[in-house]
């Protein structure tokens, strides 16, 4: 470990989580609906009232019901939901994950907004559980990235906290992390570094990304608290730990998959940084049907 911190993984909560949250889907539902739902409008009355449930079409890990739930008390403020699940619970395909009670017209005109938020968190939070399952090693902390959907990053970072891994930093202001395009503006790795830690000497752990040993020299020798193996096999990640001999915190980026994480997680480094958890995770299977409107009772199949 550095002698000067660590890096400051997230742990509390998202910056503005619920009020961005929000606006997000003030913001979805304007692009949905537009002028209006005219093909709800058309046949439902603007009375008559009607219960809806969520329902797992696949196993997952969900994240986001909370977001579901806004969706439908901004369409309708008496509506009433209620959660069989916490964010970050496994639910088993077939489960009813919530049910929701309103104006039936409230209910229809949000369905779509309110699973594309669910469906999309809870794909990044399930494929987060399977990285995490196949890592098999709590010693060893699963970062996400800023690979996130524009506007989105707040939501999908959440997403990964829900599944159980941890969030790097959140933005360009929070953490310093000295990349190769900064160490080619700088003329190399010590110079990049040099400059950082006088105007920040002390007050953020400070991370460089290297390609190559010589990199990774450089990196020890000019006192960086975090070095970031990119792209590297696991044959070449041991032969850098034994270069760093623990003067700094280790993370792995770049490459990693799902076949190849446990070994990489065996090296023995610190913290492994995964773009695919946010950038190619894949929505899961998740439907909302009505089963009581005006007064007449449904049938879920």
């Amino acid at each position: 470990m550095s002698a000067r911190g660590t890096l400051k993984i997230k742990t509390d909560g998202l910056p503005g989580l619920h009020d961005y949250a929000e606006l997000l889907v003030k913001a979805a539902l304007a692009e949905d609906i537009g002028s209006g739902d005219i093909t709800t409008g058309a046949i439902v009355s603007k009375t008559a009232k009607g219960e809806a449930e969520i329902i797992a079409r696949e196993d997952m890990v969900v994240a986001g019901l909370f977001i579901a739930e806004k969706t439908f008390k901004l369409l309708d403020r008496r509506s009433v939901f209620h959660p069989n699940f916490k964010d970050g619970h496994a639910v088993k395909k077939g489960s009813v994950m919530a049910t929701v009670s309103g104006r039936l017209s409230a209910l229809l005109t949000g369905e779509r907004v309110a699973l594309n938020f669910l469906q999309r968190l809870s794909g990044i939070s399930s494929m987060t559980r399977e990285f995490i399952r196949r890592i098999d090693n709590p010693e060893v902390k699963l970062l996400d990235t800023r690979k996130t959907t524009p506007c989105l990053r707040v939501l999908e970072k959440y997403a990964v906290k829900a599944g159980g891994g941890y969030n790097h930093r959140f933005g360009l202001f929070d953490a310093v992390l000295i990349k190769d395009n900064h160490i080619a503006a700088a003329g190399g790795v010590k110079p990049a570094v040099g400059r950082v830690l006088k105007r920040y000497r002390d007050s953020v752990p400070i991370e460089v990304e290297v390609t190559n040993f010589k990199e990774v020299r450089e990196a020890v020798e000019a006192g960086a608290d975090i070095i970031m193996l990119d792209n590297m096999d696991a044959a070449k990640i041991r032969k850098s730990l034994k270069m760093i001999k623990n003067m700094a915190l280790v993370e792995v980026s770049g490459g990693v998959t799902l076949a190849n994480v446990r070994d990489i997680a065996a090296t023995g480094v610190d913290f492994i940084s995964v773009g695919a958890l946010t950038h190619s995770a894949p929505s899961v299977d998740i439907s909302m049907e009505v089963v009581s409107y005006a007064g007449k009772r449904g049938r879920r199949s």
